[in-house]
């Protein structure tokens, strides 16, 4: 029945792919349409070549898992996917083409990719950031998950556009199966990035936002955006909303981050934890400063098996645990932290202050009670998400940084 069902899943979505760009009248041919792909930071870097291209005086649009922007109109992504299918992305084309725009970048995703969305799309340029396993129970393993990203790179390569450009962080271990793809191409332009040069604006302080800035810059001199317009851009750049967004600074930090894979969550806590160290004069932060974390994982059967180890992660990391709700679906809840739980105990020197509280407002004011100042407490997994997916396909409205707002309006606080 499997072999049956696979091929005709594939063939239902191919078939909304070429629908979506024929009843749209293919509006990617007018215009410089450029994928971003990668595990971690499609959303920053869209974003972040967007507002380039924006000071370089083009028109742009984005669509990214927390925007739609066309021109000046942006409206939050409500869709509940990053690159949504049945003609999304080509309706989205078509009023950017009519809106006068030049640019369009769209989030690519492997799940996206997987069904055949990201076809029928005449891409001028591809932009590979970071690989890291996720999505493992979908796609089956790492390598058909990577295979997936690298699919995209083939559809580029396929492109009838006359030029076409990829961008590739050399410094990832799965760069090769990217630039393989670019060198076999007559006359592409491939384009290797590193790291970024120094930007003068708080928000590129961790690495990750730097890898991130790094790939814009590419694009941008690729584009022939002069460097000077582009780093005016960047050292301008207010952040992205539920990408290490602080709610607060002072008495205590309270951060509001996306971070849902290992790989992630450890950048987080590191840069926090490091963050910590300098505030506090490079004495032991153990000694005046705690990170308290609230930590939950999706359900749904998405992962298990990283659940385990951001508990251990979050374990060598934090001085405080609050496990809770992320996305249970219809999942048992409580099984979720358990395995979550499995993983903190599994470390050399299990920490011993986790607390379970499944309701997620809960978690964040418990955490902002027991907060003191310089200590710092992260909220990672929802990031700006709308919504808590719970059983029976409900979802509840929901915003991690309003709820901490909320807390942290109340009187009588630390």
């Amino acid at each position: 029945m499997r072999s049956v069902l696979v091929p005709l899943f594939s063939l239902y979505h191919w078939l909304w792919a070429f629908w979506g760009a024929l009843w749209n009248g293919f509006p990617s041919c007018r215009l410089f349409v450029i994928g971003v792909t990668g595990t971690k930071g499609k959303s920053t870097t869209a974003e972040l070549i967007a507002a380039i291209l924006a000071e370089g005086g083009k028109k742009t649009a984005l669509f990214s898992s927390l925007w739609v922007a066309v021109g000046d109109e942006r409206e939050k992504n409500l869709s509940g996917n990053s690159m949504p299918g049945r003609g999304a992305l080509q309706r989205f084309l078509r009023r950017a083409s009519r809106a006068g725009c030049t640019h369009a970048i769209i989030e690519v995703t492997s799940e996206g990719v997987r069904q055949h969305r990201h076809r029928f799309i005449d891409w001028d340029a591809a932009v590979f950031l970071n690989l890291a396993p996720e999505h493992l129970e979908s796609h089956g393993s790492f390598e058909k998950y990577r295979a997936a990203k690298v699919a995209f790179f083939a559809s580029l390569a396929r492109s009838k556009k006359r030029e076409r450009f990829f961008f590739v962080n050399a410094s990832d271990p799965n760069a090769a199966h990217f630039t393989e793809i670019a060198e076999r191409v007559p006359g592409a332009h491939l384009v290797k990035f590193r790291e970024a040069p120094e930007i003068k604006n708080p928000w590129f302080t961790p690495d990750f936002n730097k890898e991130n800035a790094a790939a814009a810059l590419a694009v941008a001199d690729s584009l022939c955006v002069p460097r000077g317009v582009a780093m005016g851009a960047l050292e301008r750049f207010g952040g992205v909303p539920g990408r290490l967004e602080y709610v607060q600074r002072e008495p205590f930090a309270v951060v509001v981050d996306y971070a849902h894979t290992p790989d992630s969550l450890e950048k987080v806590y590191r840069y926090l934890k490091n963050q910590q160290l300098i505030t506090n004069n490079l004495q032991l932060t153990t000694q005046n400063s705690k990170l308290i974390c609230v930590l939950g994982s999706a359900g749904g059967g998405r992962d298990r098996w990283k659940r385990p180890v951001m508990g251990e992660i979050a374990a060598r990391f934090c001085n405080e645990i609050i496990l809770t709700n992320e996305d249970p679906y219809d999942e048992n809840p409580s099984q979720i932290l358990s395995e979550i739980k499995s993983g903190i105990f599994n470390v050399q020197f299990p920490i011993s202050n986790v607390r379970e509280i499944l309701d997620r407002r809960g978690a964040i004011n418990a955490a902002i009670a027991c907060a003191k100042p310089s200590d710092t407490i992260v909220m990672t997994g929802k990031g700006s998400e709308s919504w808590i997916h719970v059983a029976h396909r409900k979802k509840v409205p929901w915003s991690d940084s309003e709820t901490a707002r909320a807390m942290l309006s109340k009187p009588n606080l630390p």
